[in-house]
């Protein structure tokens, strides 16, 4: 059986855990066609009216406040010009939510910002003497509305996580004013448009997590240049190239999967040796050949390219990836043999390079051989003898004409085209829709998490407006939450690699632990568990929030 695996920040220490399966700029010149998507995409969990009503606030509000001011006047005395600013914010924030069903936010009343729930302050950095807000943590709160320009003034905010809520519309760029932010996670929300660009101007941002929203178009170069431990960019509609710097970034964890990047995998993989741990490029369309720096990536633990159009042959240099546990390229339009070194990898616990084209395998790669203690799985390839294959039929025109990867270069001239797949024989499995998002979870630990297979993308009902009060918060204690506790745990960055898709299993839900209430000092490590929602039969959380730079 497939495990679910979860990384880690080896910076943190924590030890590795093997669980079974268990943009439109935002003026007013683009408010009208704005308006229309985001009213599409928020009917699922809002009404039309309750979703019009929120994207028009956020679009009216935009439109007026571009540049943020020190310049203005509440009706509260708060001596501290720095929580003064944190008030403004939070005060704009509370206003902008049209929906708070658990009550999370009941609080939020007053000029004592740092008894809220969900914020938590500790002594600034650069002034002992004196309170800020270090971060705003509302995971799993449900709560529905947009994120106010306002929110620029909370800079001095290491974290801001809003996973698994039902916020609407665009990231605002008054977000650079947080050059403290270390975590930025907004994760299965409602938000649209182009990539984000404001995150490329957070100067201490490690942690990037955009899964499972609806952002599009292409992914920015420069995202690869950034300094990031984590990005998790799954179950979004990016259709880009892939960037050809991909190799520049210096990430432990990348997963881009269930999104339509297209393309070859840049030989400047080969770049990231030192630095990653998990790549996940899962049911996108890349194609071409894999390039053979992929076997430099020698502390890889996961190494997931299924359900792509990769063509050619395994590179015998792929032996290099002497670390890896979990290593996928099912589904894809590969040929030759496989060889028998790669299926007895010294950590390889599961190998699937089913539905390809393969003509061949080592005995060791034969599915219950006693040469390989790894979970390998064959079916629907080429190879005589063996159960469960596709036809001559339907393999002749692809191992007939093998793909020369030796004049394959991945941004060359004239790289080589993969040839085209043939049409797939009844029994052919079809390729998975994005996964799900999963429904709005309850403010309640995580129960056991449970392998899933992708599923069609399909928002969830809201939760009744009226639901019963969550359980008192509570910091929850530091731990090596699978997630990051995202990423082995995976990001923290933490990247799990469950078992094969079966395509009608249920979506599963997110359950993160409920966010930290009442701080008056930053928590050290709070474990905050993004489960994430499966992807095409992986699972991803979020890493533990690091020692924030600066407030240790």
């Amino acid at each position: 059986m497939p495990s679910l695996f979860f990384s880690h920040y080896s910076s943190l220490g924590l030890s590795r855990v093997v669980h079974p399966l268990p943009t439109c700029p935002y003026m007013e010149a683009c408010g009208h066609s704005l308006l229309f998507l985001f009213l599409l995409l928020c009917f699922s969990s809002l009404s039309n009216v309750e979703a019009a009503s929120i994207i028009h606030r956020q679009l009216l509000a935009l439109s007026k406040k571009e540049d943020l001011s020190d310049d203005f006047e509440i009706d509260v005395n708060i001596a501290n010009p720095r929580l003064h600013r944190a008030y403004i914010a939070l005060r704009a924030w509370k206003k902008a939510m049209y929906s708070d069903p658990y009550n999370f936010t009941d609080n939020w009343i007053g000029p004592d910002v740092c008894s809220y729930h969900g914020v938590f302050c500790t002594t600034a950095p650069d002034d002992p003497s004196i309170n800020v807000v270090a971060g705003v943590d509302l995971n799993s709160a449900d709560i529905a509305g947009y994120l106010p320009a306002e929110l620029g003034h909370l800079t001095d905010a290491a974290l801001l996580h809003i996973n698994s809520n039902r916020f609407c519309g665009i990231i605002p760029q008054n977000i650079s004013h947080l050059k403290l932010l270390y975590e930025f996670d907004v994760s299965n929300n409602r938000f649209v448009g182009p990539f984000p660009d404001v995150v490329l101007r957070l100067p201490s941002l490690k942690y990037l997590d955009l899964r499972f929203n609806d952002f599009e178009g292409a992914l920015p170069s420069a995202l690869f240049d950034l300094e990031l431990d984590a990005i998790f960019l799954n179950d979004n509609h990016f259709s880009s190239q892939m960037p050809y710097n991909f190799g520049n970034s210096k990430a432990s964890v990348i997963v881009i999967a269930n999104n339509k990047i297209r393309g070859c995998i840049p030989n400047s993989i080969g770049k990231m040796a030192a630095t990653l741990n998990e790549l996940v490029l899962m049911n996108n369309v890349l194609s071409g050949c894999l390039p053979p720096e992929i076997g430099l990536l020698r502390n890889a633990t996961v190494v997931d390219l299924s359900w792509n159009s990769f063509a050619g042959v395994l590179s015998k240099s792929l032996e290099g990836l002497t670390k890896v546990e979990q290593l996928d390229v099912s589904h894809n339009m590969l040929t030759g043999v496989v060889p028998g070194t790669l299926c007895r990898m010294p950590n390889l616990v599961n190998f699937h390079f089913s539905y390809n084209f393969f003509k061949g395998e080592a005995e060791e790669c034969v599915p219950m051989s006693t040469e390989s203690t790894a979970v390998l799985e064959d079916k629907s390839n080429c190879l005589a003898d063996r159960p469960a294959q596709k036809s001559a039929k339907m393999c002749a025109p692809v191992v007939s004409r093998p793909v020369d990867c030796g004049r394959s270069k991945c941004g060359s001239s004239s790289p080589v085209k993969p040839v085209p797949k043939p049409s797939p024989e009844p029994s052919t499995p079809p390729r998975p829709p994005p996964s799900p998002k999963p429904a709005s979870p309850v403010l309640s630990p995580p129960p056991p998490q449970h392998s899933e297979s992708p599923v069609e993308r399909v928002r969830s009902p809201p939760p009744p407006v009226h639901s019963p009060q969550p359980p008192p918060v509570r910091s929850p204690p530091p731990s090596s939450v699978h997630s990051p506790p995202p990423p082995v745990h995976y990001l923290p960055p933490p990247v799990y690699s469950p078992p094969s898709p079966s395509i009608n299993s249920p979506p599963r839900p997110i359950h993160s632990p409920p966010p930290p209430g009442h701080h008056h000092s930053l928590p050290p490590l709070p474990s905050h568990s993004e489960a994430v929602p499966p992807i095409g039969g992986l699972s991803y959380a979020s890493p533990p929030p690091p020692f924030y730079p600066g407030y240790n």
